[in-house]
């Protein structure tokens, strides 16, 4: 069995979901402190003009330290409507423009006013979208024993050895926490993404990369995120 452990982020880049597709099983690790300004409530988008922006979901205020599962919209219609309104300069230019808003609409009204509901309700609907299996399990409800956890990389090799994973597999950019040994010892193979670079039309806008799943979304067709994501 291979296993995916990640934060819940809103409508991630498309190296989140190429993870998502090599795996059979996937921990959504939401007993995490939440950190505003991160990509647990934003990503980016191409501005109507020239570069990036930000699209959010803004969040009630929480004490510091507060677990991601327990952050709330602040509003979560005024959220929908505003992200609509960022994605509108798409609708005569984007040729799946009309899918992407039909995405983003169903991930709200199956969500929560808890942002991790919504995240997740984000990535099993685009998920589904892309025909890419998403079999998930809540950190918080998923009974494991994290008692013994010594540094940061032993999270997911308890939450692994717990499962009976037979590999774990994470994003390149975290390898740097993770001691090989201890995942040798348990017989549990660590491998790492390295997903290439995925090029695409837009104009006229200039293409930028790693982008919220959305962008990639509004200008390719599921058989072409397939081919990118390896599925």
């Amino acid at each position: 069995m291979k296993l995916g452990i990640m934060q819940p982020y809103f409508f991630p880049y498309l190296g989140y979901f190429e993870l998502i597709a090599r795996t059979d099983r996937w921990v959504v690790f939401d007993v995490v402190q939440y950190n505003p300004k991160s990509w647990m409530n934003r990503n980016r988008i191409l501005h109507p003009t020239q570069g990036w922006q930000y699209i959010t979901a803004p969040v009630a205020k929480a004490p510091h330290g507060t677990a991601i599962r327990e952050i709330v919209l602040s509003n979560r219609d005024a959220a929908l409507e505003r992200l609509l309104g960022q994605l509108d300069h798409y609708r005569k230019r984007a040729p799946y423009f009309g899918q992407v808003t039909d995405l983003v609409r169903a991930a709200f009204s199956g969500a929560s006013n808890r942002l991790v509901d919504l995240n997740v309700a984000a990535l099993a609907t685009v998920c589904d979208y892309l025909g890419i299996a998403f079999h998930h399990t809540m950190c918080s409800q998923g009974n494991f024993d994290l008692r013994n956890v010594a540094h940061a990389g032993q999270w997911a090799l308890t939450i692994a050895k717990q499962l009976g994973a037979d590999e774990y597999i994470n994003p390149p950019g975290g390898r740097e926490i993770f001691i090989e040994e201890e995942w040798a010892a348990q017989s549990i193979r660590l491998t790492f993404t390295q997903m290439n670079n995925f090029l695409y039309e837009c104009r006229p806008y200039a293409f930028v990369e790693n982008l919220s799943i959305l962008d990639v979304l509004m200008w390719n067709d599921v058989a072409t995120v397939r081919r990118a994501l390896g599925a």
